[in-house]
Order: structure tokens, then C-alpha cells, then sequence
């Protein structure tokens, strides 16, 4: 047992989640002597009473009176990386946005970028090479966003089953129940897009998400669709996605009814191409099912297609998650997300394992490689990051694509320079003030019953607080 001992700072957040990166939390407690009247948390606690004895290794962190955070941070890192000979590549960074932080620095500092990333953040050479070479990827093919440019992001919050790892707004009911869903998001979509066009914004992107939007029947999707049509002007529109995800959900007609409406984005997420690996997680489809969906997005013309794996999944080798990839980048998907596994305080997986994600380092790290080399050298680059807490490894999800058909949505939701309309159970608006380069986030209820009850409020939020200049 650890007992962390941190100098001249008074919320331990920031430095726990570091210290996570290289100790399980049943492993350690810190202690902020300048903040003795900080609230312990329950699980301090226990931890304080199982050890009652003292029996404590202690690492005392004091960087000569520095309120520095990263300086603090770096202290600490080089500590705990001299007690467990491990230096995790992404250094002290445990945000979830790095590439953002590489044009912060690109835009003050210039080619000294790569120095600073190595040097203050302690980051590795290749994940600084990384962010720093996905940043200016990003600004050579879309730039920056007009001043009244609006992301619009609108959930569907149903699925056929619960993965294993899932915490997102995810439910299995009745048509009868998506059909009452439905009938209030149509009248937010109604109300948000009047409120746009009246402010003056405009929508560059529309990315329609989820659960699974292909869950909707074909007359529902075709209402939704013909919905978005009237109010946001598909035509004018740089980019509009739908998120079919699950195989299982996907048909020639549905997929009809998208290319129709103008949808030049899909995705179709195996996360893995191994059965036994998709009975585990709890997907309700089969490889069989993935490559059926494939043949039929190829029958229709939506231009890009996008496919998920997920690095780190129960029981699997890095042979098994290469032979998934290589099968992706056959099929000729012009974007493929790699992600690392996150195992979320709201999944089964946690349930069953809470230190899954500790245990799957070294094998998520060897799979990231695997990709790297596979994507790179079958012409595809990294176009979007981002990082999330409790992924296997401390590692990273990276979005890739061919052809320069990267998704402008994913980008700008990374960049936050940008207001997002977030439509539906669980959408999270944000107002962007760029004098300021700051957001104010906006947010709807998760749970879908609640959202159809207080759906007024919702709406009189987004009067108040949204398309604001």
C-alpha cells in the first residue's frame, strides 16, 4: 500500500487520475497536507482502516513550493515510473484531448512543438510525433470552423443488445416505446433547428448516433430522415452520417432509405470478426452477419464507410485482432476506428473484472502496434485521437481514413472550437465563445422516459443557453 504524499496543491483529482495510470486505486491514497480539511472519500477510508498498522510505502511529492500543475505532475510521474520501471507513452497527459493541446502549443510555439511535448508533458517521441503529425492533417483537409458553423449531433439511444463494456445511453424496448421516443425528438428537431436558422447558425456537420440508429424500422428511419431533410437542409451540408454500427441491424431497404436522403457516411462495427469473441461481449451478431452487411453497403452508394475494432477484448490474442484488421482493410473501408478498450464504471465487464483494464497493458499496446503498422502501410492516416479514462494500457483511440475521407464531425467534437446542437436522450450541447475559446455545455437527461416527461425543459434550456454570440 502506497501512501502519496503531495506538496502545495489542494484537489487530488488531477494527480490521482496519473497515478491510476501506474497503480490500481486499491493501491494507493494520497494525502494533501495543505488541505487537512479536505473530505476523506469512503474508499480513502477504507483504505485508511484496512492499514490501520501504518504499513505504508510513502512517496512525498514536494517541488519546492511550485503551484505548477504539469510540474507537480512531472515529479510524480518520474517517481512512480522509478518505482514500477514503467513510462506510460502519453507522459503526464490524461486529458482526453491531446491533439488539442498539440495546436495549442503549434499555434504559440511553432516547431518547438515537439520539444515542449517531450520535455514539460514527458510524453514518448512517437506519441508526440503522433498528435502533433494528426493535428496539421486535420488543418491541411478542413481547416478551422466558420464562426457560425454548428455540429449537429442527434441520439438514438436503443440497441439491440448490452455489450459487455457498454455505458452508453443504450436500451432494448418495444417499437411502441422507440415510436413515443421519436415523436419528441421530432418535435426538438422542430424547435432547435427554428432556434438555429432565427440566431443565425448554420450546420456544417450531422452525424446521427446512438445505440444504434439502424435499430429504427424502415418507416421510422424514413420519417427521421425526411424530419432532418425539412429542418437542416441536407444539401447544404458538408457531411451527414448515420451510425448503422450493429451488422445485425443493417438491410439492403434501410440502406436504400439512407442513400436516398443523402447520407455519405455509415458506420458498420464489428469490433471483432472472432464469434466466440462477440458471443463473450454480448454483440447478437456474427462475423457472417458483418460480412453480409459489408456486400450490401457496397450495393448502395454511400461513399465512405467506417469500421470499429475495439483492442483489448476478452479472451483475444494480438493473432486474432490482426486477423480482424487485415479483414477490415480487405473489405476496402475508407475509415477504420481503432479503440482501445475502456471498461466504464457503468458495464457488466467492471462488474465481473474491475481490474481488467490494469491486467490488458502490455497485450493492448502490442495490438496498437499491429494497427500502426497494418493501417500505415495499407495507405491510411490518422485523422482524429482521443483518450478516455480506464482504457486498457492508458492508451488511445485514433480514427483512420484513406483518401483524405475523414470525418469532419468526429474532428470538430476533439476540437471544441465549434458549437454542437445535441439532440435527444443524453445529447450534451455546447455554446462555443471563441473570443473567449470557451463552451458552455447544454445538457438533455439520459434516461429516455425522463426525456419524453421534462421535454419542455429541455427545449427552454436550449432557448436560454444555445446560439448565443
Amino acid at each position: 500500500m502506497f501512501k502519496i504524499i503531495i506538496h502545495n496543491v489542494s484537489k487530488k483529482y488531477d494527480y490521482e487520475e496519473l497515478i491510476k495510470v501506474f497503480l490500481n486505486p486499491e493501491e494507493f491514497y494520497v494525502e494533501l497536507p495543505q488541505s487537512l480539511d479536505e473530505e476523506l472519500s469512503k474508499s480513502d477510508l477504507l483504505k485508511l482502516s484496512e492499514h490501520s498498522n501504518n504499513n505504508f510505502q510513502i512517496i512525498e511529492i514536494n517541488t519546492c513550493c511550485s503551484d505548477d500543475k504539469n510540474e507537480i505532475k512531472a515529479e510524480l510521474y518520474n517517481k512512480l515510473s522509478e518505482l514500477t520501471g514503467e513510462r506510460p507513452p502519453w507522459g503526464i497527459l490524461t486529458g482526453v484531448r491531446p491533439v488539442k493541446l498539440a495546436g495549442e502549443l503549434i499555434e504559440k510555439h511553432k516547431n518547438e512543438t515537439h520539444s515542449i511535448l517531450k520535455g514539460k508533458y514527458l510524453l514518448s517521441d512517437e506519441k508526440a510525433k503522433l498528435i502533433i503529425d494528426t493535428y496539421l492533417y486535420q488543418q491541411r483537409i478542413i481547416g478551422k470552423p466558420l464562426f457560425n458553423d454548428t455540429g449537429i449531433y442527434i441520439g438514438i439511444p436503443f440497441c439491440p443488445t448490452r455489450c459487455l463494456y457498454c455505458s452508453f445511453t443504450s436500451n432494448q424496448v418495444k417499437d411502441s416505446e422507440i415510436d413515443r421516443y421519436l415523436i419528441a425528438l421530432h418535435r426538438e428537431i422542430d424547435y432547435s433547428a427554428t432556434l438555429m436558422k432565427e440566431r443565425g447558425y448554420c450546420g456544417e456537420s450531422l452525424y446521427v448516433g446512438g445505440g444504434t440508429p439502424t435499430t429504427l424500422n424502415e418507416v421510422q428511419l424514413k420519417n427521421l430522415l425526411s424530419l432532418i431533410d425539412r429542418n437542416f437542409e441536407i444539401e447544404k451540408l458538408k457531411e451527414l452520417t448515420v451510425e448503422a454500427g450493429r451488422p445485425d441491424t443493417i438491410t439492403l431497404e434501410k440502406l436504400k432509405i439512407l442513400e436516398a436522403y443523402g447520407v455519405d457516411r455509415i458506420s458498420i462495427n464489428p469490433q471483432s470478426m472472432k464469434d466466440k469473441t462477440l458471443e463473450l461481449i454480448g454483440r447478437s451478431h456474427s462475423s457472417n452477419m458483418t460480412r453480409e452487411a459489408m456486400k450490401i453497403a457496397r450495393k448502395v452508394n454511400i461513399p465512405v464507410v467506417n469500421m470499429d475494432v475495439i483492442a483489448g477484448l476478452p479472451e483475444e490474442s494480438p493473432k486474432d485482432f490482426e486477423k480482424t484488421l487485415m479483414e477490415l482493410v480487405d473489405y476496402g473501408a475508407e475509415n477504420i476506428t481503432v479503440h482501445t478498450l475502456a471498461v466504464k464504471r457503468a458495464s457488466k465487464l467492471i462488474e465481473e473484472d474491475k481490474d481488467y483494464h490494469y491486467k490488458q497493458g502490455k497485450i493492448v499496446s502490442e495490438m496498437l502496434d499491429i494497427a500502426n503498422d497494418i493501417l500505415k502501410s495499407n495507405g491510411y492516416t490518422p485523422y482524429y485521437l482521443y483518450r478516455q479514462k480506464h482504457m486498457a494500457g492508458a492508451m488511445e483511440n485514433i480514427g483512420w481514413c484513406k483518401n483524405d475521407t475523414a470525418c469532419i464531425y468526429n474532428i470538430r467534437i476533439m476540437e471544441e472550437a465549434e458549437s454542437i446542437l445535441a439532440l435527444g436522450a443524453g445529447g450534451i450541447s455546447k455554446q462555443y465563445y471563441p473570443l473567449e475559446n470557451r463552451l458552455e455545455r447544454v445538457a438533455n437527461v439520459s434516461n429516455y422516459e425522463i426525456y419524453i416527461e421534462r421535454l419542455e425543459e429541455m427545449l427552454e434550456r436550449k432557448n436560454k443557453n444555445l446560439f448565443i454570440k
